[in-house]
């Protein structure tokens, strides 16, 4: 099962993964880079989007409510967090570059009632998940407490030389309270760009068990099982999560045989 997303290095598509390219249900994710003026517009009838400005400014127009001039964060990588737009449903969605951008479209089903907003940095939630050379910041971008159908969206920056998604924990069982099944894909980002990061994704029966080398753009999707980073000496990550499934909340179980470190 081949679970690494390559990235295209040219041209407005930079990667792209629906339900049926990842033979899952529920998370669907695309990445663009916008030229001035250019335009991107989305066929996602039915489904929720999640349109996360990584950098430059654009105008987004749902249909419903219009955002101009939103975004201003010249990398994934400033101390800024970024803009979003939440639309309940992906028909005809448009975006419009300002200045040159790139654009993260996370997507799942939906087409509900809910208006259309926008989500600004001020709003996001941040936090430093770990400890040591297992310290990340995180930022919240659509999380469940937040309202949506089914999208929970989340940016992680990890320094150069850290582990990541560590202990590794999985979310593949639909047990609430002790354990939410949600699919995910990972939107890798590398600092500087020639970079790479390691991910690891494995079931306890190793039924599924990659180790795969990232580089900058490349996704990586998680169907079911344990999912660890590493990033090399030299490199700062960054990645975009998407989540969805069936039930809108984030439930994780650590693998034993590594949860003990927590216990320090």
């Amino acid at each position: 099962m081949n679970l690494l997303v390559k990235a295209r290095r040219d041209g407005r598509e930079i990667v792209r993964v629906t339900p049926a390219s990842a033979g899952w249900r529920y998370v669907g994710f695309a990445a663009y880079r916008l030229a001035p003026g250019e335009r991107q517009v989305l066929d996602l009838a039915g489904q929720e989007v999640c349109v996360v400005v990584l950098s430059g400014r654009v105008n987004v127009d749902t249909g419903a409510a219009r955002f101009d001039g939103i975004g201003g964060r010249a990398s994934v990588f400033d101390e800024r967090g970024p803009y979003a737009v939440y639309a309940p449903d992906g028909a005809g969605v448009t975006i419009e570059a300002v200045t040159p951008a790139e654009i993260g479209i996370a997507s799942a089903p939906g087409g509900g009632s809910l208006p259309p907003r926008l989500i600004e940095p001020s709003t996001i939630q941040r936090s430093v998940r770990g400890q040591g050379a297992n310290t990340r910041y995180v930022r919240d971008i659509l999380p469940e407490s937040a309202p949506a159908e089914h999208l929970l969206v989340v940016e992680v920056r990890t320094p150069a030389g850290h582990s990541s998604s560590y202990p590794p924990h999985k979310h593949d069982a639909d047990n609430v309270p002790e354990e939410s099944s949600l699919e995910e894909t990972y939107y890798h980002r590398l600092d500087p760009p020639q970079g790479f990061a390691f991910q690891r994704v494995y079931t306890d029966d190793r039924s599924l068990d990659e180790s795969l080398a990232v580089e900058d753009h490349d996704v990586v999707m998680v169907p079911r099982g344990y999912h660890p980073v590493v990033v090399p000496h030299g490199y700062e990550s960054y990645y975009l999560n998407v989540m969805a499934g069936p039930k809108r909340v984030w439930h994780f179980r650590n693998d034993p045989a590594h949860e003990w470190m927590l216990k320090r």
